[in-house]
């Protein structure tokens, strides 16, 4: 048998062909707390799975993307193997890895319910216990079709006519799956699993397809790691915008407008906010707002290129025998502003942007609260630059998206550059150059970034920001992308210093995204206590006794008239109730005014969850108040 070279750690080496991974671990120890699989060359590689090839290899544990994909995808199994234990008449559809775990969608006459969950996690402890190995063996299409059909899984014979040759199953002591891999090596690596719910699911996501039966669970190497999971999921229960959308009257849903949302006066303060805030800082930073049509011409979107990339998300009307479309974007609306006059190098960069209501048709299926809606407002702006202003205007950007971050308190963020897709538009020079002057811009700036190719959009390629929230999730909202080609498709044109004609480069931006989404967001991050310069009610009047009334409401008037956000409680009732419900409705300050308040003319306020902090006049509250919207201070 012949040597190939692999490369481990700087060093190469020459090995057998058909070594395996784990010969070669050294001193690492696999297991569920150690190496868990190899990469070779990028490809992620069984550490029982023969090297076919030489190659880079390193190992990955657990704390690797990698890992945790291998984890997760290899407890599916685990989880499958059980299920076909307990009931023998399910077939199997497909079971990933995904986010934080993995499910699988069962077609079975059993109903399963959270009653199920302990039987089956206790059939997956006894397959874990017994560490059965996972055997991974290539087979010929005819000798799959034959397997599956003696195992009466429909569903995996349905995907082996969809698939090409070079087919692969994977075994555990009866157990079999049609599956690409890869895996852990034995069943006893998959020590501490949870299953978390069961839902609905059609078969290949088709609604015209059998509803099949998803079950989620999640998967962790220590006990340990699997309860701060666990907790995790009860603290963003808890933080769910939805439940504290409806108790703080912020918004709500409606079955006449499925995935649009109704905002309620309370909820129109926060968006009120943020948009005044988004304004003042694009005035500042020499952004000109504009406004254009949610409905425009069909042929718009040809010309576009969305109509080819997007037409599946939009919505299409006909108007005297034209058709015309709910706008997606905000993009095309702003090439015809800039083509509206004659523009020279001289105004440019020219900076557009937009509070764009955009629809998208999302199935309903995938709705969920202000995260994923079918119309939202996009925080928009396009920026037309000359080729040698790309770099200078990107990097603006990026500094524009942190400062405004670090302004609503997210301080850790990740950045991705996603480079060209294969299904784009634009020439392969175009590409290299707006590749370049990106990359060019993250590495000048020394930010750390994560290379995500092939994810660019169809346009262009992007810089993505993903902000980490107080329990740890990330959420991608913020984004420039570089685009040669749209301004070229609609003849954009600006006098160059030459006297001649030249096509401008166009920057796609956004820094919150979708301000639904960005509120969804906000509203977890901070459990609903919003930051004092966001909350709907500032503060709170809490008048003893009725007698109290009259002071507490010219208190209040003087609170009002500085641009605070006051309400008066002047329900008969006694003051813990009062301070209980202000509290309940995450009211950030609360102002009791009882006998003596009212003769020295103050009010001893109260911070929410601080408690007492004195007795300060209007005009020292005030001071305390508005110091704290103006440095935008988060709880």
């Amino acid at each position: 048998m012949s040597d190939i070279e692999i490369k481990i750690g700087g060093k190469t080496e020459r090995v057998p062909a058909g070594t395996k991974p784990k010969d070669l671990l050294g001193d690492l120890k696999a297991g569920a707390n150690g190496v868990l699989a190899a990469v070779l060359d990028g490809q992620i590689w069984d550490l029982h799975r023969p090297l076919e090839h030489g190659g880079e290899l390193r190992f990955v544990t657990f704390a690797d993307p990698e890992g945790k994909l291998v984890y997760w995808h290899s407890a599916a199994h685990v989880m499958a193997h059980a299920i076909k234990g307990l009931w023998p008449e399910s077939q199997l559809a497909i079971g990933p890895a995904i986010a934080e775990g993995f499910y699988y969608d069962i077609d079975s006459p059993h109903v399963f319910t959270q009653e199920d969950f302990p039987v089956i996690e206790a059939k997956m402890a006894e397959i874990s216990k017994r560490n059965l190995p996972l055997k991974r063996r290539d087979l010929g299409r005819d000798d799959a079709i034959a397997l599956f059909k003696r195992l009466n899984e429909s569903y995996k014979l349905e995907m082996i006519e969809t698939l090409e040759e070079g087919l692969t199953i994977y075994e555990q002591e009866g157990f079999i799956d049609l599956c690409r891999g890869p895996h852990v090596d034995t069943t006893g690596r998959i020590k501490h699993f949870k299953l978390l719910s069961v839902a609905g699911a059609y078969w290949r996501g088709d609604e015209h397809n059998k509803m099949l039966q998803r079950l989620y669970a999640t998967a962790y190497p220590t006990k340990e790691q699997l309860d701060e999971h666990l907790h995790r999921i009860e603290e963003a229960k808890r933080r769910d915008h939805r439940k504290l959308g409806r108790e703080l009257d912020l918004f709500s849903f409606h079955a006449e407008a499925p995935g649009s949302v109704f905002f309620h006066p309370r909820g129109v303060i926060v968006w009120d906010e943020i948009s005044r805030y988004w304004k003042e800082k694009h005035r500042a930073a020499g952004y000109q707002e504009i406004r254009t049509p949610l409905v425009l011409n069909e042929e718009l979107w040809h010309r576009s290129g969305h109509y080819d990339h997007y037409r599946e998300n939009m919505y299409f009307t006909e108007v005297e025998k034209q058709m015309y479309a709910l706008k997606p974007m905000n993009c095309p609306g702003h090439l015809l502003v800039f083509q509206t006059g004659q523009v020279s190098y001289r105004d440019l960069p020219l900076k557009y942007c937009e509070l764009g209501m955009v629809h998208r048709y999302e199935k309903s299926g995938v709705l969920h609260g202000l995260f994923r809606v079918r119309v939202f407002t996009q925080d928009d702006a396009h920026i037309f630059c000359t080729p040698d202003q790309i770099e200078d205007e990107a990097e603006k950007v990026v500094r524009f998206i942190i400062e405004m971050y670090r302004d609503f308190g997210f301080e850790d963020f990740q950045i991705e550059l996603s480079t060209r897709p294969e299904n784009r538009v634009g020439t392969d020079e175009m590409w290299d150059r707006g590749e370049f002057a990106l990359e060019n811009v993250l590495k000048k700036m020394g930010v750390s970034y994560k290379l995500n190719p092939g994810d660019g959009a169809f346009y262009g390629p992007k810089i993505d920001f993903h902000i980490r929230d107080a329990i740890g999730r990330t959420w991608q909202c913020g984004t420039v992308q570089c685009d040669f080609s749209m301004p070229d498709r609609f003849g954009l044109e600006y006098v160059g210093a030459d006297g001649e004609r030249h096509t401008p480069v166009m920057l796609h931006r956004a820094l919150l995204g979708s301000l639904e989404r960005f509120i969804g967001i906000l509203i977890e991050n901070y459990a609903g206590d919003l930051p004092l310069w966001l909350s709907p009610e500032q503060i709170r009047m809490l008048p003893i006794t009725e007698e109290q009334i009259p002071f507490a409401q010219v208190f209040a008037g003087e609170l009002t008239a500085a641009g605070l956000r006051v309400h008066v409680d002047v329900r008969n009732e006694k003051l813990g109730f009062k301070i209980r419900d202000a509290e309940m409705h995450k009211v950030p300050y609360m102002a009791v005014i009882g006998k003596r308040e009212a003769e020295t003319g103050t009010a001893a306020l109260r911070r929410r969850k601080e408690g007492d902090m004195g007795s300060l006049t209007a005009e020292q509250v005030v001071q305390r108040l508005t110091d704290e919207i103006q440095s935008k201070v988060s709880q």
